[in-house]
């Protein structure tokens, strides 16, 4: 059984190791790291009796590692790379100044064999976040380079316990070793799906939570592929954030529709008698899987939702609808002739996808043209078209939005960083430009990234 306190939850701060300063080693005691991530080779156990190889980490002594933030506090983050090839760290959902976003080329160099970055920024909203490579970025995150991030509120909503759940398959054959990451067919379809499920890289873990209690539940959807519906059943349960952002109002955990990329945030009231069970489930029409179970132990503590303090809208700008310009984008499949270039970031060797007929040519130094600029404070309604019969979770780094309206459903509305265009679906979300920079604009199933469907948005003054 894991039995999970808030406090062991954290990546602790590596106060007494040695600290990395961009580009080399900082000596002061002083100027040392709050967190250290070591990008390394890993060995792992996911199949029962089997050590899986090759696989890699942010943090081989801790893995999947948490890092805990506060919100309006800087952070300073040493990455080492001791890989034997090159990486960058993008913070996901995060609104930071461009110099830290972790893109390649776009706005830093990337973190070679050998090498460290110190990333320094100050989150300015809470909830939950996750981290990955954004570089050799299909190899990477698919051999197990992600890691949740929490930025914890201002004052303590009320749970008595917070879990975070890292959620994500492994392609792996029987023997437990990694099999092709893609397969070319899947790549130009939905993608190619992992073999193994897991949550905080174990099948099936069961977490011991206090009966009665008040338990929240972080799902981040940390795959490569996978668009799935999630549920909660067993005791009470309800939605009270999605990417980082409260809900105007709760939802039902019973039907969790998620994307690569996107986070849920389910307050959970469990059940009060010992031994009692809440599953996590992965809803499939051949028969739900089960990823998780929180069996309740102890004596009830007899609390009820009502107890919780409810969730503090972060900062992020409302747009002026009335004055918003309005920017069209199209997803689809990428012209002839179009080819990816060599990178030190790696290439598929495919180039399947485009946005506005425009396929991406790879993480190369450039220069690049961007999608579309936007100047610095303007209000801007975006309109995302999805001309492909395939699902595709568009991700805009830096900046939030709000979801609008779609011409095949009703749209709450959201505020999130993600937003998932299903099969032919137009949908309009609007935004301020309110960050400066280059922000990477792309789908999160990575194998359509890596194959075309990025890009980048310029905000200038």
């Amino acid at each position: 059984m894991l039995g999970l306190s808030r406090r062991e939850l954290l990546l602790g701060s590596a106060a007494a190791g040695a600290a990395f300063a961009t580009g080399g080693l900082a000596a002061r005691a002083a100027n040392s790291p709050d967190h250290t991530l070591t990008i390394s080779p890993y060995e792992h156990g996911l199949l029962p009796g089997t050590i899986t190889r090759d696989m890699m980490s942010f943090a081989p002594d801790d893995p999947p590692p948490v890092l805990r933030m506060r919100r309006g506090e800087k952070a300073l983050i040493d990455v080492q790379n001791t890989l034997d090839e090159a990486s960058v760290v993008h913070w996901h959902g995060l609104r930071i100044a461009n110099a830290m976003d972790g893109v390649p080329y776009l706005t830093q160099h990337p973190i070679e064999a050998g090498q460290s970055f110190r990333y320094a920024f100050t989150p300015p909203d809470a909830g939950t976040f996750w981290y990955h490579p954004h570089c050799n970025t299909l190899e990477q995150m698919g051999r197990g380079l992600t890691g949740v991030l929490i930025v914890d509120e201002d004052e303590d909503p009320g749970f008595d316990l917070d879990v975070p759940l890292n959620i994500r398959d492994f392609r792996l054959g029987g023997d437990g070793q990694f099999i092709e990451m893609f397969k070319a067919r899947n790549a130009a379809r939905g993608g190619t799906y992992g073999t193994v499920s897991t949550v905080n890289w174990q099948i099936g873990p069961v977490y011991e939570v206090p009966a009665g209690g008040l338990v929240r539940l972080r799902l981040a959807l940390t795959d490569v592929t996978r668009v799935g519906t999630f549920g909660v059943e067993g005791g009470v349960s309800q939605v009270i954030a999605l990417d980082s952002n409260p809900l105007p109002g709760p939802m039902s955990a019973g039907n969790i529709l998620l994307s690569p990329g996107q986070r849920a945030d389910v307050a959970l009231r469990v059940p009060d008698d010992d031994g009692e069970e809440v599953t996590l489930f992965l809803r499939r029409p051949n028969g739900d899987k089960a990823l998780a179970r929180f069996k309740a132990t102890g004596a009830s503590a007899n609390r009820q939702l009502a107890d919780l303090k409810p969730l503090p809208a972060n900062p992020v700008p409302k747009p002026d609808l009335r004055n918003a310009e309005v920017i069209d984008f199209v997803f689809g499949w990428s012209p002839e002739g179009d080819a990816p270039q060599a990178s030190i970031c790696g290439s598929l060797g495919y180039t399947f996808w485009s946005i506005n007929r425009k396929a991406w040519p790879g993480d190369v130094p450039g220069p690049l043209d961007p999608l579309a600029r936007m100047k610095l404070g303007k209000s801007y309604i975006l309109r995302l078209r999805n001309e492909s019969p395939n699902a595709h979770p568009i991700h805009l780094h830096g900046v939030s939005f709000q979801l609008l309206r779609s011409n095949k459903r009703k749209l709450p509305p959201l505020v999130t960083d993600t937003a998932l265009l299903l099969e032919e679906e137009t949908m309009e979300v609007a935004l301020v430009a309110d960050n400066p920079g280059d922000w990477a604009f792309h789908c999160h199933v990575i194998e359509h990234q890596k194959t075309g469907l990025a890009g980048f948005l310029r905000i200038e003054s």
